[in-house]
């Protein structure tokens, strides 16, 4: 299919020579030969009559052109993909549809396991992947590498729709075997113990990590992990106190022996929401996914149990 005199074809390999910065690792990715793909770079060079990729010591740099056209580019083919790709008739119990999922480790342990035993009541054949998530997560659905994100609402995008998902409550955890156990969790005892942390890989700070820094409350970090799902056992056998999700504390206390207390102070829940891209709006695949995943949000908040 050409438009303007540009086979639309040549938009594919270019997203990808642009995205990758490499002609080789482009062909190898849509499964073509080197020269088949520098033939494409030469066609699409003619077309622009820019460069678009030039060598710079042992590596492809993007042209100003190139960079200028990059996000365009990618922007028209997920609205192709949306378009094509949407399934009018969607049918979970027929649909093979693998739906792609950003999120935390900590929604991926609690929320995931209600989100797929109702997928699993209602279809035998899609498939999820779970990725996750990164600086700016969002981005990933602007470039249509994911169809869905759940995070925190400062981790999502104005220009896409976003549904609120759920809330969620800080609690702090200790050793059921320490010199917490039985004893009301201070503010002093809170300030002078040592703490676990999760560091996001992504960079940045957690929630909690920003609204503690922005209120001076000062903790003494023995500990730093980069999942939060492993704060309960790290501090398994020791003093040490996390600062965690509610959801996550109650999910681990069968299996850990923890205890759960209050935080001696006021901390604002967190605020966890379903965001896809605008061209997916209409999709009933996504529809139906979001469905599923305030079903979850829903069972696992009337599931909660209070603080013990």
């Amino acid at each position: 299919m050409h438009f303007n005199k540009l086979d639309l074809n040549l938009l594919v390999a270019l997203d990808h020579m642009l995205t990758l910065k490499s002609v080789s690792r482009a062909a190898e990715r849509m499964n073509l030969t080197q020269s088949a793909m520098s033939n494409a770079l030469t066609r699409l060079r003619s077309y622009f009559d820019d460069p678009l990729l030039v060598q710079v010591g042992r590596r492809m740099e993007l042209t100003p052109r190139a960079q200028a056209i990059k996000h365009s580019v990618r922007d028209i083919l997920v609205r192709i993909e949306a378009t094509v790709a949407t399934d009018l008739t969607f049918d979970p119990s027929q649909s093979t549809r693998d739906f792609r999922i950003i999120l935390s480790d900590f929604t991926m342990s609690t929320l995931m396991p209600k989100v797929l035993e109702l997928a699993d009541n209602e279809s035998s054949s899609i498939r999820f992947q779970l990725l996750p998530q990164i600086e700016s997560p969002y981005r990933a659905i602007e470039k249509g590498e994911a169809d869905v994100l759940i995070a925190p609402g400062a981790l999502t995008s104005a220009d896409h729709p976003s549904e609120h998902l759920f809330s969620e409550e800080y609690v702090c955890i200790t050793c059921a075997h320490s010199r917490h156990h039985g004893r009301l969790m201070t503010m002093e005892r809170y300030t002078e113990s040592r703490h676990v942390q999760m560091v996001p890989t992504r960079g940045g700070a957690t929630f909690e990590q920003q609204w503690l820094a922005q209120r001076g409350i000062h903790r003494d970090i023995a500990l730093t992990s980069y999942t939060f799902a492993s704060l309960p056992q790290l501090i398994s056998g020791s003093e040490r106190v996390a600062t965690v999700h509610k959801h996550l504390a109650l999910r681990y206390r069968d299996h850990v022996a923890i205890d759960i207390h209050p935080l001696p102070f006021d901390m604002p829940l967190l605020e966890e929401r379903i965001q896809w891209h605008a061209y997916r709006d209409q999709d009933p695949g996504i529809r139906w996914l979001t469905d599923l995943m305030h079903r979850a949000a829903s069972s696992m908040s009337s599931g909660l149990s209070s603080v013990t």
